[in-house]
């Protein structure tokens, strides 16, 4: 018994120092394939070495998560008013525009383009969804069966990591974020939709994605 016990203190040490050391989550299969490969340890075993070093953190400023790639070590949220003195620039910010395009894709993937468009009622940047997509929280999952075939978005488990999320399940409630002038999901009037044969973009101005200037500019 205290043979095995010194055994699973190794292991859960090994563990410990493998997700600190990674710089990314790491998943029960990951660990398995890597620092733990020279034991013989089931998924279910890790899995249970996992939960003791997340309960030997409860408690403290660092506790380790688990996300949707794995699990990753992070400071607990309730301290970091005062973490943020050791950084003296500013934590990115991100416009309304690509918050709300985001929101969009997250809650009501797949969804084209177009569809974004008819709900936000203006036209989605073609640099917020290039930026989007340079920071691996959305792809392309497929392309819509009607004329054009437009593409379908939907996020990534890079999103879901980022948000320290582990599933889609964990967003808040669309009651709780959308305020009342952004409902997600409601159709525009087709009368207002026809009227509108040329949509405004994000910045005010008619989209411009389909001209040479604005492909000369994403290359």
């Amino acid at each position: 018994m205290v043979a095995q016990s010194n055994k699973n203190k190794h292991y859960c040490q090994i563990i410990e120092a493998a997700i600190f050391a990674a710089g990314k989550p790491l998943s029960i299969d990951d660990l398995k394939a890597s620092v733990l490969s020279e034991f013989k340890l089931s998924l279910s075993a890790i899995r249970n070495l996992v939960r003791e070093v997340q309960q030997s953190y409860e408690g403290r400023g660092i506790e380790l998560v688990t996300l949707a790639s794995g699990y990753r070590f992070q400071t607990i949220a309730d301290v970091s008013p005062w973490l943020s003195h050791l950084w003296t620039e500013k934590a990115p910010r991100y416009s309304r525009a690509m918050l709300e395009t985001l929101s969009l894709i997250a809650y009501k993937q797949p969804i084209t383009r177009g569809e974004i468009e008819q709900v936000r009622g203006v036209a989605v940047s073609s640099n917020i969804i290039r930026a989007m997509q340079e920071r691996g929280w959305i792809k392309v999952v497929g392309h819509k069966e009607i004329p054009g075939r437009p593409a379908l978005f939907a996020t990534t488990p890079a999103f879901l990591d980022y948000f320290g999320l582990e599933s889609l399940d964990q967003l808040p409630q669309l009651e709780t974020v959308a305020p009342t002038t952004f409902e997600l999901g409601v159709q525009q009037p087709e009368n207002q939709a026809e009227k509108e044969t040329t949509p405004q973009s994000d910045s005010g101005e008619s989209d411009v994605r389909e001209t040479s200037k604005s492909i000369s500019e994403s290359r």
